[in-house]
Parts: C-alpha cells; structure tokens; sequence
C-alpha cells in the first residue's frame, strides 16, 4: 500500500514493478523465487481492511520513524486547500430535477419488488426536465422579462418536487411495514436511498424558495450534490476558480516534504481553528511537538500563538491579517533599535546621523544550509528613508554583526523567509 500510494501506481502495474524489482520484493517481505500477489488479491484485501486499517498503518509509521531518526519534526509548515468532489457544476434548479427524477425510479424499482405497491406515485420526469431546460435557454437572455419567466418556473419545480418528496415519504413508509417481514437487502438499500434522496430533495427546494424570497443560502448548509451531501461550496478565492465545490483539507509537513498530518473537514471552517488540533495530533503520533511551525496569512488570527506555544511549539510564525494599523507601527517601531547608545554607534555607518534607528533584517550570508526556508539573523540595517540627510562626501561604511549577548543586547531569531519576518 505504500508503494502504491507513494509512486502513484495501479493495483496492476504495482504488481509488475513488484515482481521486476529485488529491492520492492525485500521491501514487502516478498522471498526471492516466491510469487507476487495477483492484483485481485491486493483488490480484496485492501476492501476488507478498510479506510481505518490505512490509518493506523500511517500512524504507525509515523510514531516508527521518529525513534529511528528518519524522520524531522523541529519544522513545519501547514497549509490549507480544497479537495473537490466528483460533482458537475451545480444548479439547484438542476438538482432539483434530478432529485426529483431519481425518486421517480427508485420507487418503481421498489413497487416492481413488491413494495408500497398500492401507495401512488405520479411520475413527473418530463414535467421537471423540461422546466429546467426552459430556465438554461431563459437565462441566455439577460432580460428582465425573461427573469421574471426564470423565476415563475422555479417557483413551479419547487411546487413540483416538494409534492413527489411527499409521495416518496409515504412510499418509504409503506415498504418498511413490508421490510419487517422481509430479509431482501437490496429492499432495504432502496427504501434508504429513497429515503436519503426525498430528504435532500426537500432542503434544495427551501433553498430555492430562499432565493426566490430575496435571500441567500448557507455556504455552510448548501446542498450541491445528491450522491455526495457532504459537499460544500468554499471560496478560496483564486481566480481560474473563485468557487469550488468539495472539501477543505489541511496538510502539515516538514522540512523535507514528509506530510505529518492531514485532515478533511466538511464546509470551510478557519483555517486557524484547524492547526492547534493538528500540533496536538503530531505530538501524540511522533512523541514530540514541532519546535517550529509557520503557516500563511489564513492563519494568522489573534490568540492563536498563545494556544500553540500552550501546545509545545517553541517558535510560531504567523503573518497578522490585514493591513499595519496605527497600533501595529508602534509596536514595530519599539521593536527597532534605539538610536543612542554604545551598541547603536558599534553598528550604525559612517554615513549615517546618530538619530536613525536600525532594525534586523535577514542575511543572506547567514542562510542555513539543510533548509532554504531558514535564515539566522544577524546582521542590522537602517530604516528606510532615514539616512538620507547624511553627507554623501562621506564614504559609507559596513554595517557590523551583532554578537550574541546576554541581556537586552541578545538578537537572535530564528525564520522562517524574510516574508514573514517583516510582519512580525
């Protein structure tokens, strides 16, 4: 499973890499002169276990790794994204449509079993697919005499399908009185589905009488989907796709790639809310809370540090949200040097007054080697802009480093990118 989830292979090309490597086949425990497995067995095995059985394999591999020294967790970063369901794009005079047409053949599917026979059922799939194929060709003209045809036609498929979910309810009703005295599983599976399907049918047509009232649906309780009501409409805001449809997940990883943990939530819940349970979650895994951890704006709510460093974390970076306020600048700006002083003088150039303040910026020269993402800082600048009343016969000097010392004069800070030190 890890080879097949690590080289993103199928179960058949799996087997063959398997068999033509010596190297795999000591991997999985496989002796030389010994078959491989045939796919279908790999297939059948890997649906008996289950989504639970790959969960504790990774985490076990996870708490193995650290102890045999394989695996780092000083630094990490976590970001968030969207998974996308397997859904078209939706509409809910679409979904309605197709609520209501899959309710139609399942109860069919049902009475022809001998189920809820005597129960009525009118079938109205032309009615509503020809409703919302009026309402796609009525929308090609943006005009305000065809809006008002959209809109009459909505508020018809919702009279239309609250009606079928009605008679789907008694259907339901009626086949599970049969189901007492019946042991037909694929019975069973129906009279849910039909179940299942009349109640997601039901919430698409309040959202529709929503809209048609003048308001707007819940991102968080929206429907887009009847095969997967989980999904959920999130804004991400990029541009090929400001909307997607699906799930939110969470990736936390390490210097060297290595994901240490991952979650899928459904909606699109904060970003910060996610990333204190997933520390706790890595700590419980790996033994050990990352020393370091650092994440985009998304994350950057106020509060959030304190809950980290309450988790272990020794060092968090997090950009603040929005822009420098007046209260912001003060801080910054009592975070500058003071511009007297023996230390200032042993650090400002030649050129510069003995008035302009000096603060930390990220050198270069001092970039860590085992890692393109951390910078020692140590080295001191002017501010912008307040050198510029400085003799410029004068020949500027070079600005010293700052030597690690005890006490106030101790600068050292450790970073992750110079994009993230300018906000704190």
């Amino acid at each position: 499973m890890f080879l097949k989830f690590g080289y993103k292979l199928g179960f058949e090309p799996l087997c063959r890499e398997v068999a033509d490597s010596i190297s795999w086949q000591r991997s999985c425990r496989i002796p030389l002169g010994v078959a491989v497995p045939h796919p279908t067995t790999l297939m059948k095995i890997t649906t008996r276990c289950g989504t639970q059985a790959i969960t504790e394999l990774n985490d076990a591999l996870l708490a193995k790794a650290p102890e045999a020294k394989v695996l780092k967790t000083n630094k990490v970063r976590a970001d968030s994204t969207v998974i996308e369901a397997n859904v078209a794009y939706p509409s809910d005079s679409g979904l309605l449509a197709k609520g209501v047409v899959k309710m139609v053949k399942t109860a069919k599917k049902l009475q022809a079993m001998g189920f809820a026979r005597r129960t009525k059922m009118a079938d109205r799939t032309r009615s509503v697919l020809g409703r919302a194929r009026s309402i796609n060709a009525n929308l090609l003209c943006r005009s305000d005499d065809r809006l008002v045809e959209v809109r009459r036609i909505n508020s018809e498929l919702v009279t239309i399908a609250r009606r079928v979910a009605r008679e789907a309810d008694a259907v339901v009703r009626n086949a599970r009185r049969k189901l007492r005295r019946s042991s037909s599983g694929r019975a069973r599976f129906l009279v849910e589905e039909l179940a299942r399907t009349a109640a997601l049918t039901g919430k698409i047509a309040a959202q529709i009488a929503e809209r048609l009232a003048g308001g707007v649906p819940a991102g968080a309780s929206r429907i887009v989907s009847l095969h997967d009501a989980d999904a959920r409409p999130i804004k991400k805001g990029r541009l090929g796709k400001p909307v997607e449809f699906g799930y939110k997940a969470q990736l936390v990883d390490n210097e060297d790639g290595v994901i240490l943990d991952h979650n899928l939530e459904v909606g699109n819940p904060a970003d910060a809310s996610m990333l204190e349970p997933a520390v706790r979650r890595i700590k419980a895994r790996t033994g050990r809370a990352p020393r370091a951890l650092t994440a985009d704006r998304g994350y950057g709510e106020a509060g959030l540090k304190h809950s980290l460093h309450e988790a272990g974390v020794s060092y968090v970076v997090l950009p603040t949200k929005g822009k420098p306020n007046a209260a912001r600048r003060a801080v910054e700006k009592r975070r500058c040097f003071p511009g007297d002083g023996p230390m200032e003088d042993g650090m400002r150039r030649t050129d510069q007054l003995r008035e302009a303040r000096l603060w930390p910026r990220a050198d270069p020269s001092r970039r860590n080697r085992g890692s393109e993402n951390v910078v020692w800082t140590r080295s001191v600048c002017p501010q912008p802009g307040e050198d510029r009343q400085a003799d410029p016969d004068m020949r500027p000097g070079k600005a010293t480093h700052l030597n690690r010392r005890p006490g106030r004069d101790s600068v050292l800070l450790q970073i992750f990118g110079g994009d993230y030190f300018r906000s704190q």
